[in-house]
């Protein structure tokens, strides 16, 4: 028996005229990712320690942490910090350093910040250390842009196969414009971009990925199922048929990721602030790019199979 769910986002019959937004939806996209490259460059990413090497100490000081005191204990001993920041509570600080060009030395410079802290705040507690060298961050980097290049292939791949090329063009195109505007976020808010990051990335990279195929699987049904109704109106009823399992699963993961993104902690905030905003971008660009796309491209092309009987079964009727 099959049972009616009691909650839907959209009402059955919704017949909302997306495409009629189709041309604003692109400008806005292609401004939003243009200036995300733009900030990609300038003022750039703010790397991590994956990525841009050093070392990064969390202390826990006895009480509510000094900023200007720590970083006054530093320089008394001459070493030079590359940033010191609250890290969760407000006993937690991070304290950044520059790469040391080997382990010994990267010990000593652990030691000398530790003396300075022991003897400026007594009872500050090193919780833990991270030191990452500067020739294996650059190849933690160059594996991640890899990794993200991969992983567009690969679905160019599916979707080219799955698809017409029509199809695959589009969603390809809107997925570079999705990552292009999640790398503008992480510039704008100063995320720091480490390994935790990619993984926040393909991550929104498959999500987005698969609310495309579910409005371009709907769009083929169409096609076969409405053999003479204009492509544009066939587009709208696909995305208005799958409106409300598109906002379901888009209302549960956001929800889902709400309180990462609030009670996770530094370590993890991150990762569900990027995946927040990337729900939002992959679920509106389904819409608003993805299916213009498919439209601009395919308008003379998707119904050219059809158009032939049509134009002989007419002929057939004449006296």
């Amino acid at each position: 028996m099959f049972i009616k769910p009691r909650l839907r986002l959209a009402p059955d019959n919704t017949r909302i005229n997306f495409m009629r937004g189709r041309i604003m939806g692109l400008v806005v996209s292609a401004v939003l990712s243009s200036a995300s490259i733009i900030m990609f460059f300038y003022p750039g990413l703010k790397l991590g320690i994956d990525f841009s090497g050093g070392i990064v100490m969390q202390v826990r000081t006895p009480g509510p942490a000094d900023f200007s005191q720590i970083r006054n204990a530093l320089a008394a001993e001459h070493i030079p910090e590359q940033g010191v920041q609250r890290f969760g509570e407000e006993t937690e600080v991070l304290i950044r350093l520059a790469a040391q060009p080997n382990e010994q030395a990267t010990q000593q410079a652990v030691n000398r910040v530790r003396a300075a802290l022991e003897a400026t705040v007594p009872g500050t507690k090193v919780m833990r250390t991270d030191a990452v060298g500067a020739s294996v961050s650059a190849e933690l980097f160059q594996n991640g842009l890899l990794a993200l290049g991969i992983s567009l292939i690969m679905i160019l791949v599916y979707i080219w196969f799955r698809f017409e090329w029509q199809f695959a063009v589009g969603a390809v195109v809107t997925l570079v414009l999705d990552i292009t505007k999640a790398i503008g976020f992480l510039a704008l808010t100063r995320i720091e971009f480490d390994l935790v990051m990619v993984a926040a990335i393909l991550t929104v990279l498959g999500y987005s990925t698969n609310d495309k195929v579910v409005v371009y699987d709907r769009v083929r049904e169409n096609l076969r199922k409405y053999k003479t109704m204009p492509l544009r109106e066939l587009i709208e009823l696909s995305i208005n048929e799958t409106l409300n399992r598109t906002l379901g699963t888009s209302m549960t993961v956001f929800l889902a990721s709400v309180p990462l993104a609030i009670f996770g902690g530094a370590s993890i905030a991150g990762f569900a602030q990027v995946m927040l905003f990337g729900i939002v971008v992959g679920t509106s660009s389904s819409i608003f790019i993805a299916a213009p796309i498919l439209l601009f491209l395919g308008e003379s092309r998707l119904r050219r199979d059809t158009a032939a009987p049509v134009v002989k079964a007419a002929a057939a009727t004449d006296p």
